[in-house]
């Protein structure tokens, strides 16, 4: 196919974040930065923040270009970056994210190239996020990235729920539906993660495993999940935590577990450097209170394990088919009962039919493909 232009795509994040953890939105915009690129005739490049240093990592064909933060580093401000884009000949500027000094570049190189600015949201306008710490929101939608959010030419949002959000804050621009895609992982890949989670936890041994695997934070009701398991008998079930510290530190944590001497019951782990542990679990759980998307509920499913979340999430799917539970958080303790009560077949059957449909209607290819449709779509004159 013949070259449809550049494309840069921004993610604000630094290297050891980037390395210690793919957390959902790094993950996401790489991927998705791959499938467009090459195999639909796009030079797409990836340009971030680093907390350290810069440099630049080839992965295939994409380019992703780090830049060293400045002063305010915690939002990312960085000269090297700005001066990047002001030098860009991108035909489409897409940022990831809201509330960094980086959208302002991207809103400044998008008006210098009179090239359409995409920004997706990333879970940022949910009514819980909006609201979280609202303040500091519009002192950086006034302040740190001026305008940048009335002036994009479009929104690409991961599910259609996010794109209720941004048509609920009230902005009309166009809005592109294009999930994150899912990917079925290799039997060998699942069988090595399941030998090192039984090594790092050797009670996960021999027992049916709950698996909480996300940031620590209290958007993901993490300390209400905990509070929630202990509240009764599980019977032989294990509640495994896994993810990456956040605003609840590894050791707050595990000193929640401690209080409630609940050690032979509960564990929790820095999952950063770790494989996924999916491969242990027959049950999945994320009471998020809010999700635009939530990779990982998707990567469970695809590893054949049933998931419980809330229905602040989109995944009102998994109550079809007798899939999974989305359900709201006031029944979210019943239906926790209800989950631990089915027997082991019983969930691999769930987990199976999650996996069909998961594989089924989330490809990356066809994601990618009505983005890159949107991309043209802006960049055509108006009638």
């Amino acid at each position: 196919m013949e070259k449809q232009g550049q494309l840069n795509l921004e993610v604000e994040g630094d290297d050891e974040g980037y390395t210690r953890w793919l957390a959902g939105r790094r993950l996401a915009v790489t991927e998705m930065a791959r499938r467009l690129n090459l195999p639909l005739g796009h030079e797409v490049e990836v340009l971030t923040t680093a907390v350290e240093g810069g440099g630049r990592t080839q992965a295939g064909s994409l380019m992703v270009r780090r830049f060293p933060r400045d002063w305010p580093g915690r939002l990312c401000a960085s000269a090297g970056l700005r001066a990047a884009l002001r030098a860009t000949t991108a035909d489409v500027i897409h940022h990831h994210s809201l509330w960094l000094r980086p959208l302002h570049y991207a809103r400044e190189a998008a008006r210098r190239r009179s090239a359409p600015l995409v920004i997706s949201p990333r879970g940022m306008m949910s009514p819980w996020a909006w609201q979280h710490h609202a303040l500091r929101k519009r002192v950086a939608a006034a302040f740190i990235h001026p305008g940048a959010l009335a002036a994009a030419q479009g929104w690409h949002a991961t599910s259609v729920e996010e794109a209720a959000d941004i048509r609920r804050l009230g902005f009309r621009q166009p809005v592109c539906v294009a999930p994150n895609g899912v990917t079925l992982p290799p039997a060998e890949q699942l069988l090595a993660a399941r030998a090192t989670w039984h090594e790092r936890c050797p009670a996960l041994r021999g027992r049916p495993v709950a698996l909480f695997y996300s940031r620590f934070h209290r958007k993901k009701r993490l300390r209400e999940l905990l509070q929630l398991w202990l509240a009764e008998s599980r019977g032989d079930w294990f509640l495994l935590i896994a993810g990456l510290p956040e605003e609840y530190t590894l050791a707050e944590v595990r000193g929640w577990i401690t209080a409630a001497h609940a050690a032979e019951r509960v564990a929790a782990f820095d999952g950063s450097g770790l494989p996924a542990p999916y491969g242990v679990a027959s049950l999945f759980l994320l009471p998020s209170h809010s999700e635009n998307f939530g990779l990982v509920i998707a990567e469970a499913m695809a590893a054949g394990v049933p998931a419980l979340v809330t229905d602040q999430t989109p995944w009102g799917g998994l109550n079809r088919d007798d899939r999974g539970w989305c359900v709201p958080w006031n029944d979210y303790h019943r239906n926790l009962v209800a989950a631990l009560a089915e027997g082991p077949d019983q969930l691999r059957v769930r987990g199976a039919r999650a996996q069909r449909w998961v594989l089924e209607e989330y490809s990356w290819a066809n994601s990618a493909r009505d983005l890159a449709a949107f991309y043209r779509q802006l960049g055509e004159p108006s009638p």
